[in-house]
Order: structure tokens, then sequence, then C-alpha cells
């Protein structure tokens, strides 16, 4: 009775062994998790901005890059940064994107890569509502423009003729010094400017002339990472097929451009 116990031991022992061996032996390890590190300048409504009393980034941008992420496969891990840093971070490898209303020029292209163009806009001049003396760009020389840095707005500013340029951290700052009477105008995006009269700033000021130099945003990416650029304009293209996007963009601008 014992020798045939312990044959029985025996046997489970081997059963077991061979169990173990048809189960392809130790799990692989699980693939580590893909993360995009993404920088934005949060006060560039509708593309990104905080809602009051809240941390969340939102905006017409933060909607765009969290899909791609989630498209692509990526966790996407979003910072707050202002404009100015945003290109010094990709190309020192701090941040893997940039996303925020960034126009594609080719004086950036020099340092980065860019996405496949997202959105098209353009420059818009803003007075208060009580100015009638400027409805040009022409009528600007020798005024006091507010513009945000680093931006093609500031660009445009500079380029105006006598005129004396004051660059500020964000467009909300710039707003409030031609609301204060520091500046005579602002020249900025034209959506931004749009958002911003249509949230109560039309009380106060709006827009004169023409939509000028319309240009394309892109999502900022640096040189080297050419997978991640890849990624991400594959990402957007099936979310243009899908539906998704003209959803993202309907949200925070209505009608689609086609």
């Amino acid at each position: 009775m014992k020798k045939l116990l312990i044959m029985m031991m025996a046997v489970l022992a081997a059963c077991s062994l061979l169990l173990a061996g048809c189960g392809g032996g130790e799990k692989k390890a699980a693939a580590p998790e893909k993360i995009m590190r993404v920088a934005t300048e949060p006060s560039f409504a509708p593309f990104e901005f905080q809602k009051e009393g809240s941390k969340e980034f939102t905006g017409f941008d933060m909607d765009l890059i969290r899909a791609i992420g989630k498209q692509a496969g990526y966790k996407v891990e979003i910072q707050n940064m202002g404009f100015d840093a945003l290109i010094p971070a990709l190309t020192s490898g701090n941040i893997d994107v940039a996303i925020a209303g960034m126009s594609i020029t080719e004086e950036r292209k020099k340092v980065i890569t860019f996405s496949d163009p997202y959105y098209t806009s353009g420059l818009i001049i803003m007075v208060n509502k009580d100015n009638n003396d400027i409805k040009t760009i022409d009528d600007l020389k020798g005024k006091r423009i507010a513009c945000q840095i680093g931006t093609t707005g500031e660009k445009k500013s500079r380029s105006v003729e006598g005129a004396k340029v004051v660059a500020f951290n964000t467009q909300s700052e710039a707003s409030m010094e031609l609301k204060n009477g520091g500046a005579d105008a602002v020249i900025n995006d034209a959506p931004v400017v749009g958002y911003y009269l249509a949230q109560g700033g039309d009380k106060v000021a709006k827009t004169v002339g023409e939509v000028m130099e319309a240009e394309e945003y892109g999502i900022a990416v640096n040189k080297k990472n050419t997978q991640l650029v890849q990624d991400i304009n594959k990402a957007m293209a099936e979310l243009k097929k899908n539906g998704e996007f003209d959803k993202i963009y309907k949200t925070w601008f209505g009608e689609v451009k086609k």
C-alpha cells in the first residue's frame, strides 16, 4: 500500500511538470506603455485653456491630441508651458509634442518637425469698440500694439512701421492691455480673437479689416522622432476618415470647413 501511494505521488508530480511545460514556461512581460509627453500654453481659447476653477486642460487642441493619442495607442500626458518655451523644450527632448495653435513656418521647420496641418487660421486686428480711426493694418503705423510673445501675431505687429509693440505671455494679458487703454490694437489669430469676443469681449472690443495671412497650424515634434510624427499623421488621418475629427471640430467651431 505504501509503495502504491509513493508511485501515485510520483505520477502526479510528473503530470504537474508536464502541464507546466505545456503552458509555455514563464509568461512574457507586458509591453511597456507608450507615453506621449505633450506641452501646451493654455491661454489660447478655444484651442487650449483652463476653465475657471479647474485644473483640466480643455479646448480644440486638447480634444484633438487626446483623440490622436488614443487612436495611436499612446497615453497622453499634458503639461503647462510658456509658448516661447515650447520649441526649446522639444529640441532638448524634455517633451515629445507641442500643440498650442502653433503656425507652421519655414523658420520653425528648421529646428522642429510639424505634423500634417490640422487647422487653417489667419491674423486679425482687434480694437476698442469706440475706436473708429483704425480700419486696416496701415492705420497702425506709429500706434501701440499688444500681442502674445513668440506668435505670428507678434511678428506681424513688429513689421508695422513705427509701431510700439508690447508682447505679453498670454493673449488674455494682451486683451486686457487693450481694454485698459495701454494699447491701440491687438493682433492675434482670428479664431482666438473671435472666441474672446463671443465670451463677452464684444462689449468692449471689435475686429477691423480683413483676415490677414492665412496660416496653417501643426503639431510640433522633435526632428529626431520620425516615428512619432508618422504615428500622429496616421492617427489624424484615421480620425478624419471615421468622423471623429469633424465631431471635435463642431464642438468648438460649429460648422465644419470643407
